[in-house]
């Protein structure tokens, strides 16, 4: 009896699904929080030089406005320059001092408008101007930490189980959270941003595989973009914080909060029944799928489950195998799974992340624009459901990223005064962007098989991060050419889209358990039944 029967039986969707889901919301809340935390911690104020060195030439009787415009000069624009100022003021009455001025680069610092942020990396450090790749690199450091995190996580949850690295997961990410808050330079913020990332890779990673091992296959569409819906809850959490918490130190503690409430829910978080019995435990998984029937109200069923019947449900060859990355590329039908997945999710994190760290430039506030940009998410995933539904995942997939490399394309040749339209088409890409993401998860967790699924999203996430790693850094090449970036990030999302069509369809069908199922034909499910 496979495991999909096994559910088919006890109930694929219910009261132990919903309450599984409920208590992953807690502490899934935090890694969109976490991931996007850049737009706000490390947002750049409006600055300009501190010209108060400038005094000792009697100009102190100056308005501050007069001293600015004497201190400071001009861009093409009109407005004072950032990074730039007069080696001495240039001022009628000064006029022999104003001959022997020059353009000079900030001498003692700068001073920040505090309007909209209190504190920020880039107050902090100064990290602007000739520094300001330190504050893009913060995220690259953030995300190499994830990048490095998920295939080890991948591989220690497939090893040891899904539950218990969950936890391990949410203790070093509070404690390097809160180590990042209390930081006295940017060295040792650096260091522990990097351990935060490896550390919520986990709850990223190994949530997301817990909860659909849990769903029958009917129910994996519907239910997996239910769960996926914590995404844009914690966007509007993040949103929500960083409004009223504009002091960057606290807004990391604010943000990393629910993961004390999300340790004490843990102790009803059940393990995956599908690893357990995919590793021999049947005992254990016995104990969850009984579990599971009570709240589901199928205690009937259990009279023909037994953990002699799942032990007779696994291959004796396979029950004690210890399975590591190796094997994700062990058969040729497994080396192009990965090859047109690594190249794929590389498209949608490159992509999304291009787009949702860069979100200045539309004519918005801050604020206002991550939450548009966040506001589209739950009208497109009900979209969503019916496409997977009724169009597959290969084909949407597809759509989706070659609809969000045709808006990046757009907006390429659309002014920044026609703010209206940019934001539009800038919504609507990061909508595309969204769903792409969305669905590669669902993808990946129904293409490899339960062995070495935790693996095979360890180390997709992993090229996830890597590119999210790079993709902060590919605006700085604006001052190269400013159209340079949106074309990389318009190229990849079409290039990864066109791999996404030699993925294989899974729709309605069901998960494969061991690396033999991967090249025998998928079994289709209809209407509850096995074709």
């Amino acid at each position: 009896m496979k495991f999909d029967n096994i559910l088919s039986e006890i109930g694929g969707v219910g009261k132990f699904q919903i309450r599984l889901i409920l208590i992953q919301v807690i502490s899934r809340i935090t890694v969109p929080c976490h991931f996007l935390l850049n737009n706000f911690m490390a947002g750049v104020p409006s600055h300009h030089c501190n010209i108060s060195t400038l005094d000792n030439f009697n100009i102190s009787n100056l308005t501050l406005q007069q001293k600015l415009s004497t201190g400071i000069p001009t861009e093409m624009d009109g407005s004072l320059s950032s990074c730039l100022m007069f080696s001495k003021p240039r001022h009628p009455h000064l006029l022999n001092i104003s001959e022997e001025s020059s353009i000079v680069q900030c001498q003692n610092g700068w001073v920040y408008d505090k309007s909209d942020f209190k504190s920020t990396l880039a107050t902090e450090w100064d990290l602007v101007c000739s520094r300001k790749g330190m504050n893009k690199a913060t995220a690259t450091i953030f995300f190499i930490g994830v990048m490095l995190g998920a295939p080890l996580f991948g591989y220690l949850s497939d090893r040891f189980g899904r539950r218990r690295l969950l936890l391990v997961s949410y203790l070093t990410t509070m404690t390097f959270a809160v180590l990042s808050a209390l930081s006295t330079s940017y060295v040792m913020f650096g260091v522990m941003r990097f351990f935060t990332g490896m550390s919520i890779s986990a709850i990223s990673i190994v949530s997301i595989v817990l909860t659909l091992e849990w769903l029958g296959a009917e129910q994996r569409t519907l239910f997996g973009l239910i769960f996926s819906l914590d995404w844009s809850l914690g966007n509007c959490v993040l949103v929500a914080m960083a409004y009223m918490v504009n002091e960057w130190r606290l807004l990391i503690l604010a943000v990393t909060s629910p993961l004390i409430l999300a340790l004490v829910a843990w102790r009803w978080l059940p393990e995956s029944g599908r690893w357990l019995v995919a590793n021999g435990k049947f005992d254990d998984a016995y104990y969850y799928i009984n579990q599971c029937a009570e709240m589901n109200n199928r205690c009937k069923c259990m009279a023909t489950i037994t953990p002699r019947t799942l032990l007779e449900s696994v291959d004796a060859d396979t029950a004690d195998k210890k399975y590591t990355v190796i094997d994700l590329f062990k058969t040729a039908t497994l080396r192009k799974l990965g090859v047109c997945l690594g190249i794929v999710w590389f498209g949608v994190a490159f992509t999304y992340y291009g787009i949702i760290l860069n979100i200045t430039g539309f004519g918005l506030n801050l604020y206002l624009t991550h939450f548009l940009f966040t506001s589209i998410e739950m009208p497109m995933k009900i979209a969503l459901y019916f496409l997977l539904e009724n169009i597959g995942r290969r084909l949407v997939q597809a759509g989706a990223l070659l609809s969000t490399g045709l808006c990046l394309f757009i907006n390429m040749f659309v002014s920044k005064e026609k703010w209206i339209i940019r934001t539009i088409v800038g919504v609507l890409g990061k909508s595309m962007s969204e769903a792409s993401f969305t669905v590669i998860f669902f993808f990946t967790i129904e293409l490899y098989p339960t062995v070495i699924r935790q693996n095979g999203v360890g180390y997709t996430s992993f090229v996830a991060r890597l590119a999210v790693s790079i993709s902060p850094l590919i605006m700085l090449l604006e001052d190269v050419w400013r159209f340079l970036p949106p074309m990389i990030y318009c190229g990849m999302a079409i290039l990864s889209g066109l791999v996404a069509l030699l993925l294989t369809e899974t729709r309605n069908t069901r998960m494969p358990e061991f690396i033999e199922d991967i090249d025998k034909p998928r079994e289709k499910i209809t209407r509850g039944k096995t074709i």
